[in-house]
């Protein structure tokens, strides 16, 4: 037979035969690899905005790298682990600072993550039922999400001024709390500075998130409650909370590993230097790196922070898929 009788003969042969999945199975897989080809702009561009400068932070750490090897940072000396034994003796001046600027994140973005769940779900429960204005609300409480971070900041750090900021002019001339103006952008005030624009910033995808998932929450549970005599409250506690459970999850997580990796609003805030007690470990690295020159020492504490957030999301992963796993059950 020659190869023109092969191919009419595999043409025309009736669907399921050998002959006719041989001649779909090339189409087939070149619409399985479509998929993995699109992809790969991605791909590359990951690799190169993201996992290349990872990989070289991970080599500069073992590097004794200051700003006499800036020119060539290849030829810095190898460290070794030194620059981890220095980032993690906490008895020694700069591990006594990073551990103190650990203990200041981790306080900051537990309360900011926890106000802003619970805002940005008041504010979605509240808007749940249909009433004149509810859209014109939606647009306004989305505002803070949608401005650029910069902006946002710098316009708070006008409303901080102690002479003639905002804050000051209502709390203590209008309210006429506290004996005289507060000084907001310096000492132990900077904390609640810095929490109040976090949270300001960060409750509005909260309630983006909860918004969402009140939507698949089919209305016929809340009017079965309501004739078994269910208060507010009550159906609130037995039908929202579980049903929100799986966003709630992926919403204190994503809400976390912002929060404790921002570095946008306290440098936008404070600048280059912060207060120490809203020292975040964000910029704490920033200092030790391009204030201070110690590039090998930044980078360790770099790394230690990603293996931290890295344990954190894996423990809270397997604490959640448990718990999911549990309750199917």
């Amino acid at each position: 037979m020659t190869t023109h009788t092969l191919e009419e003969s595999v043409a025309k042969s009736p669907p399921g035969t050998a002959a006719s999945s041989a001649r779909r199975r090339p189409g087939r897989i070149r619409r399985a690899g479509l998929p993995y080809l699109l992809l790969l702009p991605a791909l590359v561009l990951e690799l190169l905005v993201h996992l290349v400068p990872m990989v070289i932070g991970i080599v500069m750490s073992f590097k004794e790298l200051t700003q006499f090897y800036i020119r060539d940072w290849g030829t810095a000396p190898w460290s070794g682990l030194g620059n981890y034994r220095l980032s993690v003796d906490f008895h020694a001046p700069v591990g006594a600072a990073l551990l103190h600027s650990f203990l200041v994140t981790v306080g900051f973005t537990l309360l900011s993550v926890a106000l802003c769940w619970l805002i940005g779900t008041a504010a979605a429960l509240f808007l749940q039922d249909t009433f004149r204005g509810r859209g014109l609300l939606r647009a306004l409480f989305l505002v803070p999400y949608a401005l650029p971070v910069y902006a946002a900041v710098i316009t708070w750090v006008f409303m901080f001024q102690h002479d003639n900021g905002l804050v000051n002019h209502v709390l203590h001339d209008q309210l006429h709390i506290g004996a005289k103006p507060a000084f907001w952008l310096i000492g132990d005030n900077s904390f609640y500075a810095l929490l109040t624009v976090s949270v300001w910033k960060g409750w509005p995808f909260a309630f983006l998130m909860v918004t969402a998932g009140l939507q698949n929450i089919p209305g016929e549970l809340y009017e079965a409650a309501a004739l078994d005599g269910a208060g507010t409250w009550q159906r609130i506690r037995r039908i929202t909370l579980p049903s929100l459970r799986p966003v709630n999850q992926v919403l204190v997580l994503v809400l976390f590993l912002w929060t404790f990796n921002d570095f946008n609003t306290p440098y936008v805030l404070f600048g280059r230097s912060a207060p120490e007690a809203a020292d975040l470990v964000s910029v704490h690295i920033y200092q030790a790196s391009f204030v201070t020159w110690n590039f090998g020492t930044g980078s360790a504490m770099s790394v230690l922070l990603l293996l931290f957030l890295l344990v954190v999301t894996g423990g809270y992963l397997l604490a959640t898929t448990r718990e999911r796993r549990t309750s199917d059950v």
